[in-house]
């Protein structure tokens, strides 16, 4: 037993989000697997693009579907009327995936995580949501966090317009599209044998867990007349 995932998110996919989420609250269940989680910036709109793959809201019959799945995904992970599309939507996330490029590299992973989950919350918390895609409303939302002093929070939002954090991101999304992705979340495993699969979306944690020899419950029908239960 044992093994590592790498998670590659970007904002605008509140797919990422839920799965972000997903991971956080199951990392120290994961570690006593000795299963280690590493969350990794792209540029969702490269991937899209890299792959040939068009986001579901420009394909009529999936945007349609998309408001049922998404409403069921809420349901399942408890975040119902957490969650919405912003005004904005679809954002073009360069920037804040850039800067958390920077910060990744520059700051403590609970620093760099707790700013991701943020932002991600500043982008999908209705009614007010903000478009960190914007320098200004990105600095003001860095600028709320406590873990941040005014100079640090500066030489972010420049960092996230200089050359070498431009070229980090693309180094990003180049890694997945050369593992074959098309979307995000995007996962590469790597199993206790030393081997390596993907893994696509917020749904395939329970592919994920067998492919790990994590154990787990898995979704099973009760009999009628059982008292309906959640896993």
């Amino acid at each position: 037993m044992g093994g590592h995932i790498d998670c590659y998110l970007d904002c605008p996919s509140p797919y990422s989000y839920l799965a972000f989420l997903y991971l956080l609250k199951n990392r120290e269940l994961l570690l006593s697997h000795d299963v280690t989680v590493d969350f990794i910036p792209i540029f969702l709109g490269g991937v899209n693009v890299g792959s040939g793959n068009k986001p579901p809201w420009t394909l009529p019959a999936k945007a349609k579907y998309g408001s049922f799945d998404m409403a069921r995904a809420l349901e399942y992970h408890g975040k119902s009327g957490e969650i919405a599309t912003p005004s904005f939507f679809p954002p073009l996330t360069i920037l804040p995936q850039r800067a958390l490029c920077f910060i990744k590299s520059a700051y403590p992973p609970s620093i760099f995580e707790s700013t991701y989950l943020s932002l991600f919350k500043a982008m999908w918390t209705p009614p007010n949501q903000v478009d960190i895609t914007k320098p200004d409303l990105l600095k003001q939302e860095l600028d709320k966090l406590s873990w941040f002093n005014v100079e640090q929070v500066e030489e972010i939002v420049r960092k996230a317009g200089e050359q070498e954090w431009k070229d980090k991101l693309s180094e990003n999304t180049k890694t997945v599209l050369e593992q074959g992705g098309f979307g995000a979340p995007w996962f590469w495993v790597r199993n206790s044998e030393g081997k390596s699969e993907p893994f696509f979306g917020s749904d395939r944690f329970h592919f994920m867990w067998e492919y790990l020899g994590v154990p787990f419950q898995d979704i099973a029908i009760l009999p009628k007349g059982s008292k309906k239960a959640k896993l």
